[in-house]
């Protein structure tokens, strides 16, 4: 008989044991749910912080200090920024200024011609890095025609008066910035935007008085850079026989 009820206690311990076996795990698990619950909801907020980039301006810079606007999302103050070559060489940017959570802008100084990635990183360890390589360096175009005059041309002359170059990226295209050589009221000239001549059919023209042109011409590389240099062109009247005089 002793022995019966000594089994029983045993059995009945046994199931004593294994109930509080359960119920603690039951507690481990449902802990465990609970931690699975806040790092989701911790995922969840770290993905509302996640930055995003959608355009930069200016997106062509040249190898000085330049300021970069970078628009997008969920920007935090002050997010670290840099430059990813395509090479994979990464350079930081050199300041940072917080705009807002949609606008920083960031100063680069980038030494090599190419192209570049750019990346935002939040102080919570977020960051994106643009899909695309949004940014390029290159050299503004370089004037190989000094400035100042190009020369004295006689008053009513018809032909070539001039010819201006600049070096750059691809084509370069001429224009004029404002309008004193090609105003038909007063250098009366004609600007080949491709080749840089100017011409004229009557340079000065109703002009009977000997007068100073000043002008600005803009070269314009295949990447929109531009630069601008300042010419000037005299008229002269009472020469024989026309023509440019340098």
């Amino acid at each position: 008989m002793s022995k019966a009820r000594d089994l029983g206690n045993f059995v009945s311990g046994t199931a004593s044991t294994i109930d509080t076996g359960e119920i603690t795990n039951n507690a481990i698990t449902s802990a465990k749910i609970a931690d699975n619950s806040v790092t989701s909801a911790k995922l969840s907020a770290d993905a509302i912080v996640k930055p995003t980039i959608s355009s930069i301006s200016p997106t062509v810079i040249t190898n000085s200090a330049t300021a970069v606007t970078i628009t997008g999302t969920n920007f935090v103050s002050i997010p670290q920024v840099e430059a990813i070559n395509s090479t994979g060489a990464i350079v930081a940017a050199d300041s940072i200024t917080f705009t807002s959570a949609t606008s920083i802008t960031a100063t680069f100084t980038l030494a090599t011609d190419g192209t570049y990635f750019i990346r935002v990183e939040n102080n919570s360890g977020d960051a994106v890095r643009s899909s695309s390589a949004l940014l390029t360096v290159s050299d503004a175009p370089t004037w190989t025609t000094a400035s100042g005059s190009l020369g004295t041309i006689a008053g009513d002359f018809s032909g070539t008066v001039a010819t201006v170059a600049a070096t750059g990226d691809g084509s370069i295209a001429y224009s004029e910035v404002g309008s004193v050589l090609t105003n038909a009221s007063q250098a009366n000239c004609t600007l080949n935007s491709s080749t840089g001549v100017i011409t004229t059919s009557d340079f000065g023209g109703s002009s009977t008085a000997a007068t100073t042109y000043n002008f600005t011409l803009r070269a314009t590389d295949a990447q929109g850079q531009t630069a601008d240099r300042a010419f000037s062109l005299t008229s002269s009247f009472g020469a024989t026989g026309g023509g440019q005089f340098n």
